[in-house]
């Protein structure tokens, strides 16, 4: 029997998320972007409600392209709060465009989201090496500076325990547990991907 975190349960997306995704270096801007888009809007929810909206998302949301959402009307995000498909939250819907305009931003700061992000983990993923479950944190003293850069952009719902969520999801640390199947998979991932595509 495959041993993986306990956090994924019964539930087949969550199992596929976590046995294709989560933890995995992300290094492409607009992946970065939507995985920041929707840990925000998961904000008082549990991620499974929003894995399995984010099909949706991503049809609402011009595929998370960052100039695309950057562009978006009122009128358009206003026609979404009527939308079952997403979580009807006002402030949480426009984040999604007043982020892709802070995201603009950093990109012409430093050239693309990605090398602003990945420098606060110098371009290389953290090993959490966690026994347990029960030993990973909701939030760290990284994720806490991430959390005040973003909002001193203007990124809205990046608070510390979103961006440590955020940061887990793409691969800037390997909270997969010890006993996971994924954890030294994700560790070979890590220095092939950080070989073939980051440039930081």
């Amino acid at each position: 029997m495959t041993s993986r975190c306990a956090w994924p349960g019964m539930d087949p997306d969550y199992i596929d998320y976590h046995d294709q995704e989560w933890g995995v270096p992300v290094f492409e801007d607009r992946v970065l972007f939507e995985c920041l888009c929707l840990e925000g809007q998961q904000a008082g929810l549990s991620w499974i409600t929003i894995l399995k909206k984010r099909a949706h998302y991503r049809t609402c949301f011009k595929n998370f392209d960052i100039d695309r959402v950057a562009r978006m009307r009122d009128k358009t995000i206003e026609g979404l709060l009527i939308d079952c498909g997403l979580v009807r939250n006002r402030l949480k819907l426009y984040s999604i465009r007043s982020n892709a305009i802070a995201c603009q931003k950093v990109r012409n700061e430093f050239g693309s989201f990605s090398v602003y992000i990945w420098s606060f983990v110098e371009g290389c993923p953290i090993d959490g090496k966690r026994e347990t479950q029960k030993t990973v944190p909701a939030s760290t003293p990284l994720s806490e500076a991430l959390s005040k850069d973003l909002k001193r952009r203007g990124f809205k719902f990046v608070g510390t325990t979103i961006c440590y969520a955020f940061m887990q999801a793409v691969g800037m640390t390997n909270d997969h547990t010890l006993n996971c199947f994924r954890y030294h998979q994700i560790k070979e991932e890590a220095l092939i991907r950080m070989g073939e595509g980051s440039k930081l």
